[in-house]
């Protein structure tokens, strides 16, 4: 524990140093050395953040040691074998993954029970109603127009947000709605949007089983909840138009309603 206190507060110093002290210094550097220099600051960098990421998962560094070896191995004069390092480092990355595994399955296990909760709250709004698959949706504006059907194609505007609020897609943002075949999508809007007449309004909380289940997409964490507030801009009947729709349709934006069991 000790060392691992210490490895903070180095990784600290380290990361302070490169980022302002050893700026500063580059700068009075004669400019034949400022290439070479800069291999070092890079490699620096590097060193810190993979210091850094390993002491987050609760793994002993002590900083001093690698500096150690650093320099040890630039002179040509490692204490340890090419066979050894390779061992030990693959001992390493033994326990960073059993770390990281457990670190990812408690976060599972914690959004999951935080989106159990934000949805059982959230059904007891008058406003809301739940379907049979634990799809809960609140009609914002009915529209209507068409009302699409399983194998259509639908242009869409919408914004996709964390239960805490946090958004992580708009395609209002971006000026441009998505357009897509509704069988590319995630079950939550497969079904939701079926229920949709064109023109409508409506905010969507989905379970993480009608989501991405136990994946990690961007920012989203595996089990997680989410609310999206979708407009219907449009339905079109499947046919030659909609050939080859699905993701590579609908750019970076769209993926964040792309189907995970496509």
């Amino acid at each position: 524990m000790k060392t691992f206190k210490k490895s903070i507060v180095a990784l600290s110093c380290l990361s302070l140093f490169l980022s302002t002290q050893c700026m500063a210094e580059a700068e009075v550097l004669p400019d034949n050395n400022k290439e070479s220099y800069s291999i070092g600051a890079s490699f620096g960098n590097y060193i810190s953040s993979q210091l850094y990421s390993q002491s987050q998962l609760g793994a002993d560094v002590d900083v001093d040691v690698v500096v150690e070896g650093l320099l040890d191995a630039l002179k040509g004069e490692s204490k340890l074998s090419n066979e050894d390092i390779v061992s030990y480092l693959n001992i390493r990355a033994e326990q960073l993954n059993a770390a990281r595994e457990a670190k990812d399955k408690e976060m599972a296990i914690k959004t999951l029970v935080a989106g159990e909760k934000f949805l059982s709250e959230n059904k007891k709004s008058a406003d809301v109603r739940t379907t049979e698959s634990g799809l809960q949706y609140e009609v914002i504006n009915k529209g209507s127009g068409a009302t699409p059907q399983a194998n259509d194609v639908v242009t869409v505007h919408y914004k996709g947000y964390l239960i805490d609020g946090t958004e992580f897609d708009n395609s209002y943002a971006r000026d441009e709605p998505n357009r897509f075949s509704l069988v590319t999508v995630i079950e939550g809007w497969q079904e939701g949007l079926q229920l949709m007449k064109e023109g409508a309004t409506y905010k969507f909380n989905i379970p993480s089983e009608l989501a991405y289940g136990e994946r990690q997409v961007g920012m989203i964490a595996p089990n997680s909840a989410l609310v999206f507030e979708v407009e219907l801009v449009k339905v079109e009947a499947p046919g030659e138009n909609s050939h080859g729709m699905g993701l590579s349709g609908m750019g970076m934006g769209g993926m964040m309603g792309a189907n995970p069991h496509k």
